[in-house]
C-alpha cells in the first residue's frame, strides 16, 4: 500500500499547485519549471489513479479527490515538520540554546550584554536567529524567544521584560551645533523623526502626541521624518541629522555612554497591554538552559531600569 502513496517532494509539489491553483506560481515557490510541476502532478495523478485537477486553457481547479488530496498533504506535511523540528533538538544535545529575537532588540539591547551571560553559564551555547518574522516553536528550531506584542501566546509562557517609555534623544553634537533646545518649541527648529505604528486600537507615540502631552497644540508635522523601524530614527538621531523619539530600553545604553543625550525629561508610555516578552513552550519550562536565560535577562532588565 505504501507504494501506492506519493513521496514527500511529489506533497510538497501537489500542496503549492493545489495553494495557488496555478503551475506558475507553484513552480517559483519549488524552485522548479511549470512543466516539472505539471509533469509531477500528473506523475501523482497516475501512481494513484486519481484525477486531482481539472485543466483548461486558462485555468486550473482542484477536483472534489484534489481537494481531499490537498487538505490531507497540508497536514501530513505540517506534521513531518514539526517532527523534524523535535528531531533537531534532540540530536543538538542540551548545551546549545537558540533565541529568536528582532534585529533592534538584539543590535541596541541584547548583544550588549550577552558576554555576561557566557561568563555565568559556560556550559550553555547561545545561538541566535534574528529577524522580525515570528518562528513556531513547533515547526523551527528555536528554543526561546523575544518578541514584542500583547504578551498573549498560546501554548507558551510569556515574561513582560519592558515597560514601554518613549523618550526624545539627539546626538550631543546637535546641541552644540545646531539651534539651541532650551524648552519644548524649541524643537520646531529641528528635524524630528519617528516612527508610525498602531494595532487592537493603540497608537505608538509620535512628535504630535509628545508635543500635545508638552502642551503645545500648534505643532506642524511637516518637519518631522517618519521611519518605518525604531533602528532607523534612532540611526538617524546619532548621525546628528534629527531628535528621534526612542524607547528608553533600546538607547539606555548609548545614553549612559554619551552617543546620545535627552534634550528633555517628559516620555510618552506605549499602551500597557504592549511591550517586549521573553518566551518560550510551556513544555520546556523547566529546560535549565531555558531557566538559567530566563533569570538572567529578567535581572538584566530590572537593572536596566533602575
Amino acid at each position: 500500500m505504501s507504494r501506492l502513496l506519493p513521496g514527500t517532494r511529489a506533497l510538497r509539489t501537489l500542496e503549492a499547485a493545489a495553494r495557488h491553483l496555478n503551475f506558475t506560481r507553484a513552480a517559483d515557490e519549488l524552485g522548479l519549471t511549470p512543466a516539472a510541476v505539471s509533469h509531477q502532478i500528473k506523475e501523482i495523478e497516475d501512481q494513484l489513479g486519481l484525477v486531482l485537477f481539472t485543466r483548461t486553457s486558462r485555468t486550473i481547479r482542484l477536483t472534489e479527490a484534489g481537494t481531499v488530496l490537498f487538505e490531507a498533504s497540508i497536514d501530513a506535511l505540517d506534521l513531518l515538520n514539526r517532527a523534524v523540528s523535535r528531531a533537531r533538538k534532540l540530536t543538538r544535545g542540551t548545551a546549545l540554546l537558540k533565541v529568536t529575537l528582532d534585529a533592534q532588540f538584539a543590535s541596541k539591547w541584547l548583544m550588549r550584554r550577552v558576554e555576561d551571560f557566557r561568563k555565568l553559564q559556560p556550559s550553555i551555547e547561545l545561538r541566535f536567529d534574528i529577524g522580525y518574522e515570528v518562528r513556531d516553536f513547533e515547526l523551527d528550531d528555536v528554543d526561546v524567544g523575544i518578541r514584542f506584542g500583547v504578551g498573549k501566546y498560546p501554548g507558551l509562557r510569556a515574561h513582560r521584560l519592558f515597560d514601554n517609555i518613549l523618550i526624545p534623544v539627539c546626538s550631543p553634537s546637535l546641541l552644540t551645533s545646531g539651534p539651541p533646545l532650551r524648552e519644548p518649541r524649541d524643537l520646531f527648529n529641528h528635524t524630528l523623526a519617528h516612527i508610525e505604528w498602531s494595532r487592537q486600537g493603540v497608537t505608538w507615540p509620535n512628535w504630535r502626541m509628545w508635543m500635545a502631552a508638552a502642551g503645545i497644540n500648534d505643532f506642524d508635522d511637516s518637519r518631522t521624518i517618519v521611519f518605518g523601524t525604531s533602528t532607523d530614527a534612532v540611526q538617524a538621531a546619532l548621525d546628528g541629522n534629527a531628535v528621534a523619539l526612542a524607547e528608553f530600553a533600546m538607547v539606555a545604553n548609548d545614553l549612559s555612554q554619551g552617543r546620545l543625550v535627552q534634550p528633555f525629561e517628559l516620555g510618552l508610555r506605549v499602551g500597557p497591554e504592549f511591550g517586549y516578552f521573553l518566551v518560550y513552550p510551556e513544555s520546556t519550562a523547566n529546560d535549565p538552559r531555558i531557566i538559567a536565560f530566563r533569570e538572567w535577562i529578567l535581572d538584566e532588565v530590572a537593572r536596566t531600569q533602575t
